[in-house]
């Protein structure tokens, strides 16, 4: 059928829907007037506990997904928030008048029955219709005709439908909540308080990357969405809050991809007299216990390859990744320009003026990322590219933070915390020099937060973990678009 014949024969039901209610309202049947539907059980409560429910009254509610007209009876499908149930429904049982309005109903209304719980001849768990009412019409139809199942674009922009369509999409945003509502018992129970600090900021700190700008009209200066909640939380750690964490939106004015969305979900969390070790030891038990909850097992399957969520997980320095993977060795490579030659000579291109220290973190960027299957922490950072995190004693260059990857992706990212605020002052000044040189995702300047650290903060350790990602693991989902509800999308012309 060509696309115009397509398109007017779907205007036809569009026109024939309306048709329908405009007849219902006529007759003083408007079924938007109703504003209330008691429902007893839902209908995976009926098909799991059939034995004992077989032959009780029930009431339920939700959408028609068929209809199978047999003259003096019908069949129909009724979809509801925990899964499908079929309806029989008999002329002899709720009337011609009722019968014959339900002969016009559509695929996709959304009905209210009260009936009695049996089992057909052919052995399916059903509920024969008593009484049965139209909740809300729906006007358009269900897209499998029109666009299929799998068109993406449809999917994301209107996930109302997808949801109706596609009941593993449902199950995934059900899994989503399961995984956040774990992370938070988790921490919890371990003693974290949860907290929430300002989205409108004046500085966009605690990460390298590019804001969005609002104005606030009353104070007439421009604000900025946060890019990270770090600098407030460890505010906080300073005002003797031991365990903090805040999970919640970010805002980052970046590029879009199957890994990356404007605005996403992170958890980012704050221990007082631990370090980045403490922090990794609480990721892996995390992880693998909101796995195990969730899913009932650590070991899951993401994208056809078997990921090993059970602790203890792979450790390597970052120098040592470059080794193991580019078969280069950074620690016996002292100086910005041979670091640079290095990187030319494994084919990565660095600019004229990066450090080792920069050099290091693009060369594993490009060399060693795309290895990195199995949960592995990459450790020690150069203090280049972690502005905020301590450096380590042994060896200053580097500080005490890690990644950690998995599917060849970070999945968190932390520190044994910066506490010195001498030390930060100077980070803050190269930051600024970055940003001024044209660096747009450098920190600024933030005093009160150098402010903050002159009271004095206790050694602690921090992380942030991207749910979206995690719950892309956990439900084996490709692209992040697939575990948000309503991903960022460009509008249609």
């Amino acid at each position: 059928m060509s696309e115009n014949m397509q398109e007017m024969e779907l205007s036809e039901i569009l026109k024939v829907r309306r048709d329908k209610l405009k007849e219902l309202q006529k007759a003083g049947r408007d079924p938007f007037q109703l504003v209330k539907f008691d429902h007893t059980h839902h209908s995976k409560d009926i098909i799991d506990n059939f034995e004992s429910m077989e032959g009780s009254a029930v009431s339920i509610g939700g959408r028609l997904t068929s209809k199978r007209d047999m003259g003096k009876a019908s069949f129909c499908d009724l979809q509801d928030r925990e899964g499908r149930i079929q309806l029989y429904i008999q002329i002899n049982q709720i009337g011609e008048d009722v019968y014959n309005q339900v002969k016009k109903f559509d695929i996709g209304d959304i009905v209210g029955v009260k009936g009695e719980v049996f089992r057909t001849r052919k052995g399916e768990i059903s509920v024969k219709v008593k009484e049965i009412e139209l909740l809300a019409k729906s006007l358009q139809p269900l897209p499998e005709k029109w666009h299929g199942l799998k068109d993406t674009d449809l999917r994301y922009r209107q996930r109302y439908v997808d949801l109706i369509v596609n009941p593993e999409v449902k199950d995934t945003f059900v899994k989503r909540s399961r995984i956040i509502k774990s992370i938070r018992n988790f921490l919890d129970d371990r003693g974290y308080l949860e907290v929430d600090t300002p989205i409108l900021n004046t500085i966009p700190g605690g990460a390298a990357a590019r804001p969005f700008v609002t104005h606030h009209n009353t104070l007439d200066m421009d604000m900025y969405l946060r890019i990270a909640p770090e600098l407030y939380l460890k505010r906080l750690i300073v005002g003797g809050l031991e365990k903090v964490y805040e999970m919640g939106r970010l805002f980052r004015n970046e590029g879009m991809s199957v890994k990356h969305n404007p605005e996403f979900t992170t958890i980012e969390l704050y221990e007082a007299y631990t370090d980045y070790k403490g922090m990794m030891a609480l990721a892996e038990q995390m992880i693998s216990a909101v796995a195990t909850e969730v899913l009932g097992t650590a070991k899951i399957v993401y994208q056809g390859e078997e990921i090993d969520l059970t602790p203890p997980w792979n450790r390597m320095t970052m120098v040592e990744s470059i080794k193991k993977f580019a078969d280069v060795d950074f620690e016996h490579i002292a100086g910005d320009e041979e670091a640079r030659k290095a990187a030319k000579g494994l084919g990565v291109h660095v600019d004229a003026k990066d450090t080792r220290g920069k050099v290091i973190n693009t060369v594993f960027e490009e060399c060693v990322e795309e290895h990195l299957v199995q949960p592995t922490f990459i450790m020690d950072y150069p203090v280049e590219v972690s502005p905020l995190a301590k450096r380590k004693a042994e060896d200053p260059a580097f500080t005490e933070r890690f990644e950690l990857f998995m599917t060849r992706r970070e999945m968190a990212n932390a520190f044994s915390e910066l506490n010195d605020p001498i030390d930060q002052k100077e980070r803050f000044v190269k930051q600024v020099e970055a940003r001024e040189a044209g660096d747009e995702e450098a920190n600024m300047m933030d005093h009160d937060f150098v402010n903050a650290l002159e009271y004095g903060m206790p050694p602690a350790g921090g992380m942030g973990i991207g749910i979206d990602r995690l719950v892309m693991l956990l439900t084996d989902s490709y692209s992040i678009r697939d575990v948000l509800l309503f991903p960022t999308m460009k509008p249609k012309e």
